[in-house]
């Protein structure tokens, strides 16, 4: 028995083909039309998030407002008000000191006393030149009176008797000469006492008994008497500042031997002259030491408290911009834009700077300004102004 044929397999229609076909082509554009919309919402939206990275975000806040207290803290060093090294007028040797250091003083108190040997010796040669003078004078005198009476008689000529009248002068003048060196030794022979000039303290004595003493300011002083119941203290006021601490201002100075403790001082006077080397002006102060309290030579420093507006427009120093045009300051205005605001600087108070003119209180400062940054950039703003001491919301609209 032989297998049945298949039966025969059914004609295929071209238009189905021709369906298919446009079908699958169909698909195939949507699918790339799909794709290509795709990718280019894609590339629209990383275009879109590049440029809104590219646009830079910046911290703002208004300007504070409130006037603050500035000081201004300089070193300075203690002197005395009156201060006097007692040199010796007269070589010799140290006979006797009466006061050592620390020791107060009246003016007039012996101090030391120096042994002499070679003034003593001086005038008792002055002494007797002196006394060798006045009797040629007196013979020359007696000689003149001689002579005049003789000139009635004719027994001298007058030219023997203008030599003598010459030389009765002479005489006289070397007697004159004689007293004043004489006189000069005597008061040489006073320095031989070394007192002291003035009420003070003994602040150095560099003696001591049998040293030998060199007349003038050859070497260190016999001693130092300082009057110290006022002190002065000299410091170097920046040239900026000196407007501000006029005469009669005062200070409050604090040294290392009293911890937090201050001495009012009041500035006494002004060198009115600036230092080329270092821009500065010298201001003496003075303070009171009634009390003996400080001690001269004492390191110290001295702090002025500084003259201040009521309102002031302060920003933060990192907010300044230094460029070749000059000082700037960047704000943002309404339309979130940078506009530079060319400033000028009143005070440095540190972290902070006193604006004197260019910003107003109500603008918007950039805190910290990107480098490069310039006006009309576009920027967006992390955090809106507030009040200086409100915290900062976390966006701004």
């Amino acid at each position: 028995m032989q297998p049945e044929s298949p039966p025969p397999a059914a004609p295929v229609s071209r238009r189905g083909l021709y369906i298919a076909g446009f079908s699958a082509l169909a698909i195939a554009l949507l699918i790339v039309v799909f794709g290509i919309t795709t990718r280019k919402v894609a590339d629209a939206k990383l275009q879109e998030w590049t440029e809104k990275q590219a646009v830079p975000v910046v911290a703002v806040a208004l300007p504070d407002t409130r006037s603050k207290p500035t000081t201004l803290t300089l070193p300075g060093r203690l002197e005395a008000f009156v201060q006097a090294q007692m040199f010796a007028r007269v070589s010799g040797y140290v006979k006797d000191w009466k006061y050592d250091i620390g020791s107060r003083v009246k003016a007039g108190t012996l101090l030391a006393e120096i042994d002499a040997p070679d003034l003593d010796q001086q005038i008792m040669q002055a002494e007797a030149n002196l006394a060798s003078a006045q009797a040629n004078s007196v013979l020359s005198d007696a000689t003149l009176v001689r002579g005049q009476s003789l000139i009635k008689t004719l027994a001298i000529s007058q030219q023997d008797l203008d030599q003598r009248s010459a030389d009765a002068s002479n005489k006289q003048g070397l007697v004159r000469a004689a007293q004043a060196n004489l006189d000069r030794l005597r008061v040489l022979e006073q320095y031989k006492h070394v007192a002291a000039p003035f009420d003070g303290l003994v602040t150095a004595r560099n003696t001591d008994v049998g040293m030998l003493i060199n007349a003038g300011a050859g070497g260190p002083p016999m001693f130092v008497v300082s009057e110290i119941s006022k002190l002065r203290v000299y410091v170097n006021v920046p040239q900026n500042y000196v407007p501000s601490i006029p005469v009669g201002t005062t200070a409050k100075l604090s040294v290392p031997e009293y911890p937090g403790r201050t001495f009012p001082a009041t500035v006494a006077a002004s060198a009115q002259s600036v230092d080329v080397a270092s821009n500065s002006t010298r201001v003496q102060l003075v303070v009171d030491n009634s009390r003996g309290e400080l001690m001269t030579g004492d390191f110290t420093t001295v702090t002025f408290d500084l003259a201040h507006p009521d309102v002031a427009i302060n920003v933060p120093a990192s907010a300044l911009i230094f460029n070749k045009s000059g000082l700037h300051v960047a704000i943002v205005d309404r339309e979130g834009k940078i506009v530079l605001e060319e400033v000028t600087i009143t005070r440095d108070l540190g972290n902070e700077v006193e604006i004197g003119s260019g910003i107003a209180p109500d603008d918007r400062v950039v805190a910290n300004p990107p480098d490069g940054i310039a006006s009309g950039d576009k920027v967006h703003i992390a955090g809106a102004p507030g009040k200086p001491g409100e915290p900062e919301t976390a966006e701004a609209k």
